[in-house]
C-alpha cells in the first residue's frame, strides 16, 4: 500500500515511465545498468595487490596470445603490419593538413597525443607480464610505453571521422576494419589493457569534436587562411 501511494503521488507515474522507456530505450537501459553496476561495485572483490590486473580482454584472447607467444616471427610480422597502419594514419592526417589545407584532423591528433602524454606520465600503469614485444612494433623497439590510453586506436578514429566528413566512406570503413584488427592484436599481445582501447576510441571522438569547436572559433576571429571559405560541398566549410 505504501509503495502504491508513493507511485500515485509521484509526478512520474507508471504510464509516464513506460512512455519514457519506449521513446528513450537507450538511456533507459543505461539507467537500469546504473543500478546493476552499483550492486556490482559493492559486492565484487577487488584483485589483491599481489596479483596481476584482471582484464576480460586478456581472457578472451588467451588462445591467440598462446599462439603468438610460440611464433615470434609471425608476431613480428603482425607488429610490422600494425606499424604500417599507424604510418597510414600519420600520412593521412599530414596530407589533409598540408595538401587539402584542412587542419581539423591534425589539431585533433595534436590535442589527443598531448593529453595522452600527460595522462600516461601522471599514472604509469605496469606493463603486463605476458607482453609480447617486437622490435618492429610502434613505438619502435618499445623505447617508451605509455599504456593509457591507446594512441593507436584514437589516431585511427580521428582519421576515420575525417574521412566520413569528406564522404570517403569506403576508405573510412577500411580504417575501421583495420582499427578493429589492431585492437584485437593489441589485446592478444598484451600491448594494451581493455580500458586503454575503450578510452582511446572515446578520445578519438572527443578530440575530433574539440578540434572542430576550435576551428569554428578561429574562423570567427581569423576569417582568412585555413579557416576561410567552404571546405566541401556537404557542410559549407564546417568540416575543416
Amino acid at each position: 500500500m505504501a509503495f502504491t501511494a508513493v507511485v500515485k503521488a509521484s509526478p512520474f507515474k507508471v504510464k509516464g515511465m513506460a512512455r519514457i522507456a519506449s521513446h528513450h530505450p537507450i538511456p533507459s537501459c543505461f539507467a537500469i545498468s546504473l543500478f546493476f553496476f552499483m550492486g556490482v561495485e559493492y559486492t565484487l572483490k577487488m584483485v589483491p595487490s599481489s596479483s596481476p590486473p584482471k582484464d576480460i580482454g586478456f581472457l578472451l584472447t588467451e588462445n591467440i596470445h598462446g599462439f603468438l607467444s610460440t611464433r615470434p616471427v609471425f608476431n613480428s610480422l603482425l607488429a610490422a603490419l600494425n606499424t604500417v597502419f599507424v604510418g597510414m594514419q600519420a600520412v593521412y592526417v599530414g596530407w589533409v593538413f598540408l595538401v587539402e589545407e584542412r587542419p581539423r584532423a591534425t589539431i585533433a591528433a595534436l590535442f589527443m597525443f598531448t593529453c595522452r602524454g600527460v595522462m600516461g606520465y601522471c599514472t604509469q600503469l605496469p606493463l603486463p607480464h605476458e607482453f609480447l614485444s617486437s622490435g618492429v612494433d610502434f613505438p619502435v623497439g618499445n623505447v617508451s610505453f605509455f599504456l593509457f590510453f591507446s594512441g593507436h586506436i584514437a589516431g585511427a578514429m580521428i582519421a576515420s571521422l575525417d574521412m566520413r566528413r569528406m564522404k570517403r566512406r569506403r576508405l573510412a570503413l577500411v580504417f575501421d576494419y583495420l582499427n578493429a584488427l589492431q585492437a584485437f592484436r593489441l589485446l592478444a599481445t598484451r600491448g594494451h589493457y581493455t580500458i586503454d582501447l575503450a578510452v582511446g576510441l572515446a578520445a578519438g571522438f572527443f578530440f575530433d569534436i574539440l578540434a572542430g569547436k576550435y576551428a569554428a572559433w578561429k574562423s570567427n576571429i581569423m576569417p582568412s587562411g585555413f579557416y576561410q571559405g567552404a571546405d566541401c560541398s556537404c557542410c559549407n566549410g564546417n568540416c575543416r
